[in-house]
């Protein structure tokens, strides 16, 4: 497939993304293609769902899945804006996807190359096709963006605590706050 049509159905993973901050979750977002066309897409609703499975890839494999009435994605390529986590990468090994197209990578959780490669691991019984990097500057943007977002308060507050301890005298909070 080329670059141009990974962009497209890239974008369309990004364009669900960008639905997940709605409802406070991060904005990672997954269509599954096959033929031509998406089948299945998802965003992250672990916050939404109160459920820590709630992964993009993984809505989109499940309605993936119900659309072809089979557990396996044979034929389907997975477009994710960020790296799949370690659960994430063995769920498509274990659905027999045959690709995966991600943007971001992901340093501190990711399972396609960053710190495993479970996608690629040749002691399994399934490999996928990888492609990283389409979109990586956008939707590492995106998630640039949330985070920050998310901090901006949490600093916000951890100043007014420092200010609220040095106006009553209190001690350091023992969490390492102060």
């Amino acid at each position: 497939m080329s670059q141009l049509t990974h962009k497209v159905w890239m974008e369309r993973a990004l364009t669900e993304a960008r639905l997940a901050p709605a409802h406070d979750d991060v904005p990672v977002g997954a269509v599954v293609v096959r033929e031509g066309r998406v089948i299945a897409q998802g965003h992250n609703r672990r916050e939404a769902d109160r459920d820590p499975t709630a992964h993009a890839e993984m809505a989109a494999m499940r309605q993936a899945a119900a659309h072809l009435g089979s557990w396996r994605l044979e034929g389907c390529t997975l477009y994710v804006t960020l790296e799949p986590c370690t659960m994430c990468a063995g769920a498509l090994v274990l659905a027999r996807l045959p690709a995966l197209v991600y943007a971001a990578s992901d340093p501190k959780a990711g399972a396609v190359g960053s710190l495993y490669d479970l996608a690629r691991e040749p002691r399994l019984n399934h490999r996928v096709d990888v492609t990283a990097g389409v979109l990586a500057e956008e939707c590492g943007a995106l998630l640039t963006t949330f985070f920050r977002a998310r901090r901006a308060p949490s600093r916000a507050s951890a100043g007014a605590s420092r200010e609220a301890r040095a106006a009553v005298r209190l001690p350091p909070d023992p969490g390492g706050v102060a």
